[in-house]
């Protein structure tokens, strides 16, 4: 399974900030839509990632204070990518061993989407459960074998 098989199942709504964008804006949207990640984009290039870690990070910082402070300012600038033809597996570990929750999907420079770790989570089970349906169905279907 590819990365493009979760972004066909999760379709294509994306959400997407300038890094200028004050980040109490940037709250309101992720509050709003219910999602826990924005790609920072600036003159059709990716250039950050905001997620609800760098928000925490920053009112922590500030003491709970957001005001008018620029995404530019807290975003991740150099996110976790891959492609849409990376194998799940892949991703799997990359975001294991970086510990990222969110991974903007690059096909050369052209963003296709993101993914969270609940969506690569949920492609594993139900490719793991497909695999275990097919399983017992040859199981189930074993041809008898010859009485000796």
């Amino acid at each position: 399974m590819q990365v493009c098989d979760i972004l066909k199942v999760k379709g294509n709504t994306l959400f997407t900030v300038r890094p200028e964008t004050p980040l109490l804006e940037a709250v309101d949207t992720m509050a709003t839509h219910d999602i826990g990640s924005l790609v920072v984009m600036e003159e059709g290039n990716l250039v950050g990632l905001l997620t609800f870690r760098e928000i925490i990070l920053t009112l922590r910082a500030s003491d709970g204070v957001i005001g008018a402070t620029p995404i530019r300012d807290v975003m991740n600038s150099s996110p976790l990518v891959c492609s849409p033809e990376t194998d799940v597996n892949v991703v799997r570990r990359m975001m294991l061993e970086r510990h990222a929750r969110y991974l903007p999907v690059l096909n050369e420079r052209t963003l296709m989407g993101v993914i969270s770790f609940y969506d690569v989570a949920k492609a594993v089970v139900e490719e793991q459960g497909f695999e275990n349906r097919m399983l017992k169905a040859y199981i189930r279907d074993w041809p008898e074998t010859e009485s000796q």
